[in-house]
């Protein structure tokens, strides 16, 4: 079983969007000790599809902050968004290929998808938004 723990490190300093984070991270860690449960294939599957769901929110969440503060890398950072919401939803339609199931490496998957992007684009982000908030 994976799991993320909150810390500062994962902080982007802006308190909207670490919210946003904190949430991913606890729906990631439910859906992994799931899995690790063996817990019903439906019960997966909601936590996976509200992950979804939430992540989509999440980053229109910050494509509104980066409208509205012009951020300059805003195409960028959107592309990775889109490039994020394909790669999980090939491993949605996988997992409903696949008899419904995750494995030990789609588990692996969705933490360093969450975790890369924080760190990644999003701390830039952050960095922006905490010198024009």
């Amino acid at each position: 079983m994976r799991n993320i723990s909150w810390n500062k490190s994962l902080s982007v300093e802006v308190d909207e969007i670490d919210d946003d984070h904190r949430k991913l991270i606890d729906l990631f860690n439910m859906l992994s000790q799931s899995v690790a449960a063996g817990d019903s294939d439906d019960f997966i599957e909601t936590l996976l599809e509200e992950l979804i769901s939430c992540t989509q929110c999440h980053f229109k969440h910050e494509e509104r902050l980066m409208l509205l503060y012009k951020y300059r890398d805003m195409a960028g950072h959107k592309d990775e968004h889109d490039e994020l919401m394909n790669s999980v939803n090939a491993l949605r339609r996988k997992y409903h290929e696949q008899d419904r199931k995750l494995s030990d490496e789609d588990i692996e998957y969705l933490e360093t998808w969450l975790t890369e992007h924080i760190l990644g684009h999003d701390m830039r982000l952050g960095f922006y938004l905490e010198e024009v908030m």
